[in-house]
Order: C-alpha cells, then structure tokens, then sequence
C-alpha cells in the first residue's frame, strides 16, 4: 500500500459535523481487548499530531504553511475527539488504565521484535518491563478498589499480569534517560515509524496519567498514579531521544502524516469491529490527503523530495497487535536487573557506589515502605493473604516468584 497514490477529496471536503464526530461507543463487556488498544493507540497518535502541528505554527513564519497547518490541525482535532469518544461511560478509570499498560506492553514488545535498528530494540526492551510492572501494580489496585474485577478478563488473558522490573527501580536521574538518537537519512523506514509511534503512545500515557491523578478516589491511587506518571515522563524522554533532531519541521510533518496513514491502514487490516474499522479507513484516507499536502509543501519550500523521508511511500510490514507473553518472558529473564548509565544499559549491581541512579533514588525514595508501588502490593497481600497475578506458569525470576512478600531490592540495589 502506497498512501501517495490513494485518490483523495479537496481538504475542505474531510470536516465533519459535532454528530457525526460523536459515535457509537464499544461494548466494554464484547469487544476484543485489542480494538479497546487500537482506539487508545489512535487517540494518542492523534495527540501527538495535534501538538506537533500546533508547535510547527509556532515556529514558522511563512503564511502559506501557517494556513495549511490550521487546516489539518483542526481535522486532527476532529478526528481525536471522535476516536476518544468511542470508549464508553461506563468504562472506569482503571479499566481504562488497564488497557493502557496493556497497548504499552504489546505495543512496545511488537515493535521490538520488527525492528531491526538495535539503539531502537534495547530501548524498546528496556522500557518494555517497566510498563510490565504498571500493569501488575494497578491490576493490584484494582484488586483493593474494585473487589469483583478481574484484570486477566480484560486484557483477555492475552497479556500475562506479574512483577517486571520493580517500579521502585524505575526511578532513575533525568540524564540517564537520553539515549542516543537516529540519523534518519540513514535509517530504514521502519525504524523510523517505531520511534514516532512509540513516542506518541508514552506521551498519551503520561497525559493521561498526569491529568488523572488528581481525580482518583483515594489517596493510594492518586500516589500510584502520580508515582507512575513520573516514570512515564522518563519514557517519553527515552522515545523522544531516539529521533534525528536535525530533520526540518517540514521533514518532520511528512513523517508524522504518513505515520498515522500507516497506523490507520494498519488497524484497519486487524479491525473486527466493523464500524470502528469503518472509522480507521476514512481517517486513512483523510491522512492520505495530509501527506500529500505536506509532500507538496517539502518540496515547495525546501526543494527536498518526500523520498529522502519516506522513500517511494510504499508501507513496510503493518503494525499486527497481538499477545506477546513469550518474548516478554524473555526479555525479563535476561534483564530484569538492568538500568540505565547515561547511553548505556547496566545491571545495577556494576554501577558504582556513586552513581547518579543511587543519588536520584536516595532523594525520591527515601523511605521505600510509604511508597504507593510498594503499598499497593503490600496492602494487597494484607487484604487476600498473597498478590493478585495472572500467569501461565511461575514467574521466570525466582526472587519474583514469592507472592506474599514485595521484591524491593531487585533492579535498584548492589546489595
């Protein structure tokens, strides 16, 4: 599939009305778990592209693209208030919440396993068990909260809930955080949707987050989700530094418009629900036009053509959403100990005595036990006598294994 030659309408003729951008929201009880990550992934993709295209306007002084943008912003904009309608009222925060680390987890380790820059694939793996562990600690307050819910039923079972790298570990200096970025002119297409759509997920999650936080009910869950948020902050952070800073905004708008096309088609080709894949082939070809303009734009202004960003447009390997319970298992098998030193990744028990990740924890995690990560397990074990999990077999880390007692050493102590 190659969205430049997609036949499309003036861009005039893509507004829609307030009744038809409110649609029908899916059944929260029927619907694969799958479509409820699609509708998230979407939501977010479209964020990203709002802010991006608000931030481009920002910086730009030529009327001709500052009108352009405003066009195609606000049809962003109309499209995500559509998307994020289809969740139901009825769907909590947690559940919510739930689907989120779920679309973090498959996401991330879907990518992983497609990629083939490897700065991307030890990034992608790094992070992958930090959402791992999300998952398990608010299923847990879940638990506490919402005592008849079942976490296993709404990620269908698809997605293991267990401990990954512990969320006391997670908390790491800010400059430990960048990683080296991409030369995009070098870089294969790929690599370079995976660091845009990665990005654009952890963002929405951390907005989420950041905007929810205040509105829980009770104060575990406004500390857990505030705790959380913080690492999701250094996830974007991560994404983010993965990207060529030296692409033009210009460059930048072609990636980031043919990115959702990509997304689009690629939900489109997994969609069950047929009025929601319905939605995901007419936002596809309204991306199409998108793309197309911006590709005018490039080689209007910058006399580049779109093949130095996206080649001769035809999409690589689709974006499939789906279980991923053994390659998760792997990768916290082997790096579960693991944490970052500026650019590289060390197991924690060789980073020096003075190392900046001991000094950062020391100050934010002063006294481990008051922690909402750690209470929320410990309240747990307190409330049913063992964690709540969902796994297929024990934990593959032995020091994990024990469900009436939080690990809080392992991935952040020498000891």
């Amino acid at each position: 599939m190659n969205p430049l030659e997609i036949k499309t309408k003036p861009l005039n003729e893509y507004f829609m009305s307030f009744q038809t951008m409110y649609p029908r929201p899916y059944n929260k009880k029927t619907t694969n778990p799958y479509t409820k990550t699609r509708v998230i992934l979407m939501n977010g993709t479209e964020y990203e592209s709002v802010w991006f295209l608000h931030q481009f306007a920002r910086h730009c002084n030529v009327q001709e693209i500052k009108d352009a943008l405003a066009v195609v912003r606000r049809q962003e904009q109309q499209q995500q208030k559509m998307i994020a309608c289809l969740k139901p009222l009825n769907e909590s925060i947690l559940e919510t919440t739930i689907a989120y680390e779920q679309l973090a987890i498959d996401l991330t380790a879907t990518l992983a396993q497609n990629d083939t820059d490897q700065n991307n694939i030890d990034a992608l793996n790094f992070a992958l068990l930090e959402d791992f562990d999300h998952l398990y600690r608010f299923s847990n307050l879940m638990l506490l909260d919402m005592p008849n819910a079942d976490p296993a039923q709404l990620v269908g079972k698809f997605t293991e809930i267990i401990p990954g790298r512990p969320t006391l570990a997670h908390h790491r200096y800010p400059k430990d955080d960048l990683r080296k970025p991409m030369n995009a002119n070098k870089s294969d297409l790929y690599s370079k949707l995976v660091a845009g759509i990665i990005t654009a997920a952890e963002q929405q999650t951390m907005n989420y987050y950041m905007n929810i936080a205040q509105w829980y009910k009770n104060d575990l869950g406004r500390q857990l989700y505030a705790e959380i948020g913080m690492v999701e902050e250094q996830h974007v952070t991560q994404y983010e530094s993965l990207k060529d800073p030296n692409c033009t905004w210009l460059e930048q708008w072609v990636l980031h418009e043919y990115t959702e096309a990509y997304l689009y088609y690629s939900m489109a080709t997994q969609e069950e629900v047929p009025y929601i894949k319905q939605i995901w082939e007419q936002f596809f070809e309204m991306e199409c036009a998108h793309l197309q303009l911006a590709c005018l734009f490039l080689e209007k202004y910058e006399n580049t053509q779109p093949s130095k960003v996206i080649g001769q447009g035809e999409f690589p390997r689709l974006l499939q959403l789906g279980t991923n319970k053994a390659y998760v298992r792997e990768v916290l098998a082997r790096t579960v100990m693991l944490t970052s030193h500026r650019q590289q990744y060390l197991d924690v028990l060789n980073l020096p005595a003075n190392a900046d990740f001991f000094q950062y924890q020391n100050a934010v995690v002063p006294d481990e036990t008051v922690v909402a990560s750690h209470v929320v397990i410990a309240e747990t074990i307190k409330k049913l006598g063992q964690d709540y999990r969902y796994q297929d077999k024990p934990h593959p880390i032995k020091e994990l294994q024990n469900r009436k007692k939080d690990n809080t050493k392992i991935g952040r102590s020498r000891v």
